[in-house]
């Protein structure tokens, strides 16, 4: 691990813009989901969605989970934290760094019209590096835009930009990940 740490004080600001995307009220819960979605969905991707966890997902656009003959190399899911987190940075940044982690990869594999559920590959994670530059709060939803520029060498590389309600720039992110077929 490497690590940096700085002090907040004033200097230069800008940032990209965030995408124009549906609110996260207008997508579909967790728990809505189930039958319209997920109705022939293959079962490792039916696993996947309907399983508790401690962030919500709210993808943007499904497509790329369930179709395999539209390639794409980006893609954005709203995400938050289930219960209250509170004002603390540090523990917001530290679940954040667990919730940008679940799915980053999965954009190197839209690319290809490909799955993370495809029992044909073996995925992981290499590494994974962040940059938090404004506060914000976890339990409040984030935008994750995330995007794949290269594959090659059963590596893929990714990057994400998470931002607030307000269409601010709080965190980046960029990850590579082990891809290849699996050799039985």
């Amino acid at each position: 691990m490497s690590a940096s740490f700085h002090i907040r004080e004033d200097g230069l600001d800008h940032q990209i813009a965030m995408p124009d995307v549906p609110v996260p009220e207008d997508l579909p819960v967790d728990g809505e989901l189930g039958a319209a979605l997920l109705d022939g969905a293959p079962p490792g991707v039916r696993r996947y969605w309907e399983r508790l966890r401690p962030i919500e997902l709210r993808p943007v656009d499904l497509k790329g989970y369930f179709r395999r003959d539209e390639p794409r190399n980006s893609h954005a899911i709203w995400m938050r934290a289930k219960t209250a987190i509170g004002d603390d940075p540090v523990l917001n940044s530290c679940v954040l760094a667990y919730a940008s982690d679940l799915t980053l990869l999965d954009t190197t594999l839209l690319a290809h019209a490909r799955s993370a559920f495809d029992p044909s590959l073996q995925v992981v994670s290499l590494d994974h590096a962040m940059w938090f530059h404004r506060p914000f709060r976890i339990d409040d939803w984030l935008l994750y835009v995330e995007d794949s520029p290269s594959a090659h060498g059963a590596r893929g590389f990714n990057r994400g930009s998470l931002f607030d309600r307000r269409g601010v720039l709080v965190a980046s992110v960029a990850q590579e990940g082990l891809v290849r077929p699996v050799t039985r």
